[in-house]
C-alpha cells in the first residue's frame, strides 16, 4: 500500500484513534451526547488494540493457510527475497544499510539458498533519502554477512504491489514462473495477492511464524507493544483489501 505518513495515521488504527476520541471530547464539552459516544468507543478501540490477545490474533489470522509446500508439477526456480527498511547512520555524510526486519529476511533467505540451491532475487528502490537502493545494500549484505551470491537485483520498486510487478518481468523473462517468496509471516499474505496478480505461482517462506496468544492473563494486560501489533496486523489487512478491491 503506496500510503505516505498522513495518509497511514488517518487510516490505520490505532493512530486514528487519536483524532477521533478528541472530536468526540470536543463535542461532549460543547454538550454533544453523541461525543461521548464517540470518544468512548475512541477509547475502548484504544484499550482493545493495546491487548496482546487482540494484536496477536489479528497478526496470527494473517498467517493462516499458506501455501508453505512446493506445487508438485511446477517447482520454484528461484528464490525472492523482500525488503522492508534500512538502517540510517547520521554522519557526515550519512550511512545506510540494511534495517532490522531486512536483515531477517535476508538470513532466513541466505539460509534457505543453501538447502535448496536456488539463485536468489533481492527487490526495493531507495528509501529514507538513501542514494542507493534497497536492493542493492541488501545484495552487499547477503554477499558480506551470509555468503550469499544474488543473481538478480530488482531497484526500483516502491512497494509490495510493484515488488511483484518487476519481480515478475524480470523472472519470465528468465523462464521462470514459480518462486520461494521470503518475507515476514505477517506480510506474506499481500505479498502473495500481489505476485499471484502478476502471474507467479507462490511457495511461502515466512520468517518468524507468529504465536497465537494462549489467552493467559498477561494477554489482557494493556501495553505499548499491544498497539505495535494491532498496527502492523491491521496495516496488513488493509493493504490486502486495497490490491483485491482497488489494484485488479
Amino acid at each position: 500500500m503506496s500510503l505516505n505518513p498522513l495518509a497511514v495515521a488517518l487510516v490505520v488504527p490505532p493512530l486514528n484513534l487519536l483524532p477521533l476520541t478528541a472530536v468526540g471530547l470536543a463535542l461532549a464539552w460543547r454538550g454533544r451526547r453523541a461525543g461521548l459516544w464517540l470518544a468512548a468507543a475512541g477509547l475502548a478501540a484504544l484499550f482493545l488494540l493495546a491487548l496482546p490477545i487482540v494484536g496477536g490474533s489479528l497478526l496470527v489470522s494473517l498467517e493462516h493457510g499458506l501455501p508453505l509446500t512446493p506445487p508438485p508439477d511446477d517447482p520454484p526456480g528461484a528464490i525472492v527475497i523482500l525488503s522492508a527498511e534500512v538502517s540510517r547512520d547520521n554522519a557526515n555524510p550519512p550511512a545506510f544499510g540494511v534495517g532490522r526486519l531486512t536483515l531477517e529476511r535476508e538470513r532466513a533467505g541466505a539460509a534457505l539458498a543453501r538447502r535448496v540451491g536456488l539463485p536468489v532475487l533481492v527487490t526495493g528502490g531507495r528509501v529514507d533519502h538513501s542514494p542507493y537502493s534497497i536492493a542493492d545494500l541488501m545484495a552487499a549484505s547477503l554477499a558480506a554477512d551470509f555468503a550469499t551470491h544474488v543473481r538478480w537485483i530488482e531497484p526500483r520498486s516502491a512497494d509490495t504491489w510493484e515488488n511483484a510487478a518487476d519481480t515478475a518481468a524480470i523472472l519470465k523473462a528468465q523462464g521462470i514462473h514459480s518462486i520461494y517468496l521470503v518475507t515476514h509471516a505477517w506480510h506474506m499474505r499481500r505479498a502473495l495477492i500481489a505476485f499471484t496478480h502478476f502471474g507467479i505461482t507462490v511457495t511461502a517462506a515466512p520468517v518468524l511464524m507468529d504465536r497465537q496468544p494462549s489467552g493467559s492473563v498477561d494477554d489482557f494486560v494493556p501495553r505499548v507493544s499491544g498497539w505495535v501489533t494491532s498496527y502492523y496486523a491491521l496495516h496488513e489487512w488493509i493493504g490486502c483489501l486495497d490490491y483485491v478491491l482497488l489494484r485488479r
